[in-house]
């Protein structure tokens, strides 16, 4: 019994709730019918001329519709402008077995008329129908390490394709191959390996590729023998092979690969991992996958080694574009690996391959059979502004994709699909759909933001002065005129320039209190009866703080939303009696004279805290500000020395002979230091200063010592030049000499005799000459 109140009231709360939303109606200054339904999707607009009172702006005609109800709207005067569909296409589900016009999705087009901000809920319907043809493109990984693999595949073909053939009487069958792109460190680039990558025992080998399409879809199983049996196995050097590149051609060579308007199934088998997005660059690719077809007059992926591998959110995205459902039969040591890449691609599925892949036809019919059952209704890009959620057909929560599992051929499922359009916005196309399938439902959505109304086309309204028209209820004037009913003659003013003299540094236009007659506020009535007034209507006699649940305290009048107080009562409520008893510092002055009184309690200022604003505690003491001052009242000189008291009026000098301590030490013009304490006294920058009556000065210049000093200076500098020319002379001298004693000891070495010289033998004597003479 509790728990089904507990229910009924849980309920009761979720569409109490949504009554809530859909009535609430959250306007700003709306003053037509098209601005109105824009606000919000609770909003309602009245067209009845008669709605407003005088003095009433137009914005009051937007509100809920039980809001205007209430004030008087009549039901028909209300514009409230429904979201609708209408079916474009809607051919019944096809029944038995497929057809050449196959329908499994019910409707297939529509068009949607949304209210902005309003959502939208329909019905698509989806009928899993018998004899769907399917097409399947194998793709296999021939690097050196699935040998064995190919051997086996080249028997099961038919096998395959006669299974397939079992279950949906019409399927189709491809193949292509893969190993990885023909770089360092991928592939070995000596040119004899390239030609012969596999290992020297093995015969045949086909040389290194990227990706390579051998057969187009074909339900000729000899065929498809036949090709098969004809490939070779290659290799590589690293582990992960190029799976995501070939995928990618698979999925964009449309045509080359041939896929029809059937189930498209894709499977992949290998023994590895893969490379993706950025391994590219070990081989110094840097352009990204441009998710193109590139395949050359040999069916060769010809830009393998020119563009990098694809992301996983590319493969992903493109997969689901072209409704191919992929299956993973990989190897039990990297099955771990493609379950979470299955993960990240919807609608795909994952199968252990045996050693030898001899289970390849078991494995690929269980997966097919699994992804035909779970049905996945979700939509391509969504238009700005537009959002789509589904309640599966299980009745689960909204949510971005609508998923039903085990799903019978022959069985109906449902969908509650629901549109939303935030905002105004123009007709656009999106499609949604089951994956794996090609039928869409195409969905075509506009907005009603214009009210569609009873308008009165006459420009000699009575209702507007003879100078507009009715629009909506309210009054479309004729140029020159303006306002609430086209009374206001614009003369050389536009309206804009009117409207500006009506708002208080360009606020709201009369703050929200009146109307905007030709330049003037016509200020409306208050709650209380009274009336709002002053040039932008700012003012009113009723909105004044209270004290005791009393206006002003009741000891005041409340004037423009200030009060103003009795004799003998302050506050901004007038709350207090006046008084400064509490106030009274120590030496007798109000709040030190820092503050100002207010219900017995101090207001500070300047910085200034405590009960008396006694304190500072971010204030300094001016004390290089008051250098000027302390040198005129203490030592009669400085710049003020002429007008000292009226200058230095807020200080009070003490001369002392001693100071214990010194707060403030400040050069005076002679370049003396003064030293000085500085004590506050009530009031701003008042202080009491004790100056110490000597100053310490510098001594003046000894004369004599420094003549003397110059003197010796000079005298000292002059005898060490002499030594120093001396000094020079000397060594000079020195060097002089000791060349003269080289030169000595040459000329004595050349007067003895050379051993090589031999004297005369024959000695001739002059007869007439005598030693005698």
């Amino acid at each position: 019994m509790f728990q089904a109140v507990s229910v009924q009231i849980l309920l009761l709360l979720l569409f109490g709730g949504y009554a809530f939303s859909e009535e609430e109606c959250v306007k700003i200054s709306v003053t037509s019918c098209d601005a109105c339904i824009k606000s919000g999707p609770g909003c309602v607009w009245c067209q009845d001329v008669n709605f407003t009172k005088p003095g009433e702006l137009d914005t009051v005609r937007c509100d809920t519709r039980s809001a205007l109800l209430k004030r008087g709207c009549p039901e028909t005067k209300l514009i409230n402008p429904p979201s609708s569909m209408q079916f474009i296409k809607n051919k019944p589900l096809s029944d038995g077995q497929a057809k050449k016009d196959l329908v499994q999705v019910q409707p297939q087009e529509i068009t949607l008329d949304l209210r902005p901000g309003k959502p939208y809920s329909f019905d698509l319907k989806f009928k899993r129908a018998q004899g769907y043809p399917v097409d399947l493109y194998y793709l296999m990984d021939l690097s050196y390490s699935m040998n064995d693999d190919l051997k086996n595949v080249k028997t099961l073909g038919i096998q395959l394709l006669n299974r397939l053939k079992q279950i949906t009487g019409s399927a189709r069958i491809g193949f292509g191959s893969f190993v990885d792109k023909t770089l360092l460190p991928f592939t070995d680039t000596n040119e004899e390996k390239l030609k012969k990558p596999c290992p020297p025992e093995e015969s045949e080998c086909e040389p290194a590729f990227g990706y390579k399409h051998v057969l187009s879809l074909t339900d000729n199983g000899e065929q498809f023998k036949n090709m098969v049996s004809q490939q070779r196995i290659s290799g590589n050097l690293d582990a992960p092979e190029g799976s995501l590149d070939a995928i990618m051609q698979v999925v964009t060579c449309e045509n080359e690969i041939g896929w029809g308007n059937s189930t498209r199934l894709l499977v992949l088998a290998t023994d590895d991992g893969f490379h993706m997005a950025g391994d590219g660059k070990l081989a110094g690719i840097l352009e990204p996958n441009q998710e193109s077809c590139q395949l050359d007059k040999k069916n060769m992926y010809s830009k393998s080694n020119l563009w990098d591998y694809p992301s996983v959110g590319q493969i992903a995205r493109k997969l689901e574009e072209k409704n191919i459902q992929p299956i993973f039969a990989v190897t039990q040591k990297v099955a771990d690996v493609y379950r979470e890449l299955s993960k990240l691609i919807p609608k795909s599925d994952v199968g252990v391959l045996s050693g030898d892949s001899s289970n390849v036809v078991n494995l690929i019919v269980d997966a097919y059979n699994k992804l035909s059952s779970n049905i996945i209704v979700t939509h391509d890009t969504l238009p700005e502004h537009v959002s789509v959620t589904y309640t599966t057909c299980q009745g689960q929560s909204s949510s971005d994709r609508g998923i039903c599992n085990n799903v019978n051929i022959g069985q109906e499922v449902k969908f509650t699909v629901t549109v939303k359009a935030s905002k105004c916005i123009d007709l656009k196309t999106f499609t949604i759909g089951p994956l794996g399938f090609n039928e869409k439902l195409t969905v075509k959505v506009r907005t009603r933001c214009q009210c569609e109304c009873d308008n009165i086309r006459n420009n000699a309204s009575e209702h507007c002065n003879r100078q507009g028209s009715v629009v909506c209820g309210t009054c479309s004037c004729n140029p020159q005129f303006l306002g609430q009913r086209c009374e206001c003659s614009v003369g050389h003013k536009d309206e804009a320039a009117l409207k500006a003299q009506c708002r208080k540094d360009n606020g709201t236009e009369c703050e929200g209190r009146g109307d905007c007659e030709c330049g003037v506020c016509k200020c409306h009535l208050t709650e209380g009866g009274s009336s709002y007034y002053g040039p932008h209507c700012e003012c009113d006699d009723e909105h004044c703080e209270k004290y005791q649940n009393k206006l002003c305290g009741g000891n005041g009048e409340c004037k423009c939303g200030r009060c103003k107080c009795k004799d003998g009562f302050e506050g901004t409520a007038c709350q207090c009696q006046k008084s400064t008893e509490g106030c009274i510092a120590r030496t007798g002055a109000v709040c030190h004279g820092r503050g100002k009184c207010e219900c017995n309690q101090c207001v500070c200022e300047g910085g200034y805290k405590g009960l008396k604003c006694e304190t500072c505690h971010t204030c300094t003491l001016p004390c290089q500000q008051s250098g000027s001052c302390i040198e005129c009242l203490g030592f009669k000189s400085g710049p003020f020395q002429k007008n000292c008291p009226l200058s230095c009026g807020h200080l009070v000098p003490n001369i002392v002979d001693k100071l214990l301590k010194s707060d403030c030490r400040v050069k005076d013009q002679e370049g003396c230091w003064m030293s000085f304490t500085m004590k506050e006294r009530d009031g701003f920058n008042n202080y009491t200063v004790n100056i110490l009556k000597d100053r310490e000065c510098p001594e003046g210049p000894n004369v004599g010592a420094i003549v003397g000093g110059s003197l010796a200076a000079v005298a000292l500098i002059g005898l060490l030049l002499l030594l120093l020319i001396k000094g020079i002379i000397y060594a000079k001298d020195l060097k002089e000499w000791r060349k003269f004693e080289k030169e000595q000891q040459r000329r004595q070495w050349a007067k003895s005799e050379n051993p090589l010289f031999q004297k005369a033998t024959t000695t001739v004597a002059n007869p007439t000459f005598t030693g005698d003479s």
